[in-house]
Formats: C-alpha cells, sequence, structure tokens
C-alpha cells in the first residue's frame, strides 16, 4: 500500500523556524499581562480561574522551550502543497515496514498537528513500541485551513465537506490508491464526511467522536441514550460558549486573543480542563508543556480568527451525521462530551468493523491517551488489509 516519495513540484518541503524575535515578543508580552479581577465563584463555571490561568501564564513566560517542541517537530518530514487553491501544510512519515497501510490523521479545534505527534512512532514503526510490523502505517498529518502553518482563507467556502474533498486530492497526489482515514473533533466530522463522499482509494475510517445522534430523538429513552442527550445539553450549553462565539462572531474573537498570548491560553486552558478526563484541572490530564505546545502553535501562527471560522463555516451542522456504508471503526472514551450509546452509532454505521470502549481519557483523546488511541487504531483497522 506504500508509495514511492512523491516528486512532484507541487509537494514542497517545509522546515518549521519561529524567529528569536518572536519568541522575544511572546515573554515581554506574558510579563507585561493585565490580570482580570478573580472569579466570584469557588469552581470553572464562570469560566478559567485567574490564579490557575496565571499560573500556567507564568510557566510559560518562565520555563517553557518553545525551541525544544521545534526541535521535536522538525524530526518529521514536513511539506506544502497547494490544494484547491491554499497552502496545506502535512507532516508525511513513512513507515519502513512493506505494506504499511496509508492513514490520514485529522485534529480538532483547539488541536493541531500537535496532538499527533506522540502516535507517529507507534503507528509507523509499531515493532519499536511493542506492536506487530503487520499493523504499520504510513502517516499523513495536515493542518486544517486556518489553521497552524496551513494557509488562512481569504475567502469563505472552507467547509469541511470542501477540506474532505482536499484530503482526498493530498492522498491521490501522494500517491496513495488504498488508505483509510481518522479523526477526533472537527477532524471527526471531516473523516465522517469523507466517508460518507467515499473517493477513490478509501478502504475505511476510524473515529473517536460520532456523529451519529439520530435525526430526531426518540421519546423514550434507555439511560445510555439518556445520558447522550444530556451530555449534548452540557456540550451546547456550560461548555459551549467558545463555540458559540466562534460559530457567530469568529473575528471578534480573533482580536481579542490576537494582541494577548495570556488571553490565547486561557481560551485553550479552559477547553482543555472542561473536556479532557481529570480530577478537576486539566493538569491532571496533560501536561503543561503538552499544553502549551498547543497554544504557542497558535499563538506564533496567529490562528485564532482564522481557526475559529471552523466554527462559522459550519454552523449549521449537527451531531446527528450521515449514515455510512463503509467499513467504520470506533472508540468511545468515557469521558466524551457528548457520549453516544451503542445502539445510536450501530444504527449510523451499517459496517461498523469495530467498537471499542476506553477505560479512561475524554474528547482530545490523542493527547490525553495516545497508547489507547493507537492500539485502537490498530485493531480498529487491521480488518481493512486483507
Amino acid at each position: 500500500m506504500s508509495a514511492p516519495t512523491p516528486t512532484s513540484a507541487l509537494v514542497r518541503p517545509f522546515t518549521v523556524s519561529i524567529p528569536d524575535a518572536e519568541i522575544d515578543d511572546l515573554k515581554q508580552r506574558l510579563a507585561r499581562t493585565r490580570w482580570p479581577d478573580p472569579e466570584t465563584v469557588g469552581d470553572w463555571s464562570q469560566g478559567v480561574r485567574v490564579e490557575n490561568a496565571r499560573s500556567l501564564v507564568e510557566y510559560w513566560e518562565r520555563d517553557y522551550d518553545w525551541r525544544r517542541f521545534e526541535s521535536d517537530l522538525r524530526r518529521f518530514p514536513q511539506f506544502l502543497t497547494e490544494v484547491d487553491g491554499l497552502d496545506i501544510h502535512f507532516l508525511h512519515v513513512r513507515s519502513e515496514n512493506p505494506g504499511a497501510m496509508p492513514l490520514i490523521l485529522t485534529h480538532g479545534w483547539p488541536g493541531s498537528i500537535v496532538e499527533f505527534l506522540k502516535l507517529i512512532g507507534p503507528l509507523t514503526d509499531p515493532v519499536r513500541h511493542g506492536g506487530d510490523a503487520a499493523d504499520s502505517f504510513d502517516v499523513v498529518v495536515p493542518s486544517l485551513p486556518g489553521f497552524g502553518f496551513s494557509q488562512k482563507p481569504a475567502r469563505t467556502g472552507w467547509t469541511v465537506e470542501r477540506v474532505a474533498g482536499a484530503w482526498a486530492e493530498l492522498m491521490k497526489r501522494l500517491g496513495y490508491t488504498r488508505w483509510a482515514a481518522q479523526g477526533g473533533d472537527w477532524g471527526a466530522v471531516v473523516t465522517t464526511v469523507l466517508g460518507a463522499m467515499r473517493p477513490e482509494g478509501l478502504l475505511g475510517i476510524h473515529l473517536n467522536t460520532q456523529y451519529a445522534f439520530p435525526a430526531r430523538v426518540p421519546e423514550t429513552l434507555s439511560p445510555e441514550e439518556r445520558h447522550a442527550v444530556d451530555t449534548l445539553a452540557l456540550y451546547m450549553g456550560d461548555l459551549g460558549g467558545s463555540n458559540h462565539l466562534q460559530g457567530t462572531k469568529p473575528e471578534t474573537v480573533g482580536f481579542a486573543l490576537a494582541d494577548s498570548p495570556a488571553g490565547q491560553a486561557a481560551w485553550i486552558y479552559e477547553k482543555f480542563q472542561s473536556k479532557t478526563d481529570n480530577q478537576g484541572l486539566a493538569e491532571d490530564a496533560l501536561s503543561r508543556d503538552d499544553m502549551l505546545d498547543a497554544i504557542s502553535l497558535h499563538w506564533f501562527t496567529n490562528s485564532a480568527a482564522s481557526s475559529g471560522r471552523i466554527y462559522w463555516e459550519n454552523r449549521s451542522r449537527t451531531f446527528a451525521g450521515p449514515k455510512l456504508t463503509l467499513p467504520v471503526a470506533v472508540t468511545v472514551f468515557p469521558k466524551d462530551v457528548p457520549r453516544l450509546p451503542r445502539s445510536w452509532i450501530e444504527d449510523a454505521y451499517s459496517d461498523l468493523i469495530h467498537y471499542g470502549e476506553a477505560d479512561r481519557g475524554g474528547h482530545f483523546a490523542a493527547l490525553e491517551q495516545p497508547g489507547i488511541l493507537v492500539e485502537e487504531i490498530r485493531t480498529g483497522l487491521r480488518g481493512l488489509r486483507s
């Protein structure tokens, strides 16, 4: 299933290199942060807690090492290619094992290529990471339009359908004729749309977020179905502040965050806190460096507005996704929000080749539990290799 290294002039090498002046500017801005008054409650119900955000921001200013992360990132081959008028940045790491299955991994918001870095080694070289060579993958990790080092759209129209079409073209351009796709959050929306489109060569998909609510929710619900409805209400209600603002006023959000790294940190930190499997703090699930790698990438690429527009471009979408007939593997993480019941997943995906339930993890599975997700991807997509 592997293809030779592309020689097309359409694919250009890319190297991450943030100037020292931008790192110095970041630290100066962090040192001058003007802090808001503390919240008037003892929990996170008003949003990010000033004490916690201040601790994270002070670590970002004094101890965080962007050059460490940049060095880690530069270990992976990276490229740019223009698709549908837009430069798309992507990692492309080939397995040395014959018969590796090509796999495109798609992130969501506030995600980026950062969330998949710990998956690349185990997926491309499973033997070195305690697995079987037969489960090898070639891995392609694109940055969504307007995210990271991908170009920012200057015009409207970059819906998830358009992104899915660009991904199909990318895999074709890389020479792959048989491949699979995986995603969570918005990455799962793109991957679901790919599954509905069924472009030539797509064998099947794996989802760790399932868009499988029935178009009309039944009046009588099982306990699992009631939990799904309740967690969707939580997602759309108390946890949906950033989603609502980015779906209606992404440029206003961009103005608020483009000049304030502390604001950018708080915006993303609160999302990590509210949707990870933690004991009250995001730090229970993610290291500060993992969070700040993601936050720093948003900051240095000035992508608060451009990444937030994915909500605006797709604001009419719901959790009732299309019925899929191609092979679908899913993994449900216990603290995901919303969490769907197996009955609805089976109804939406008629060729469900794998259903897995993780024993821990939340919405950001690739960042929180990379080992579990790797094993689920291996298991879930194994049947596509025959």
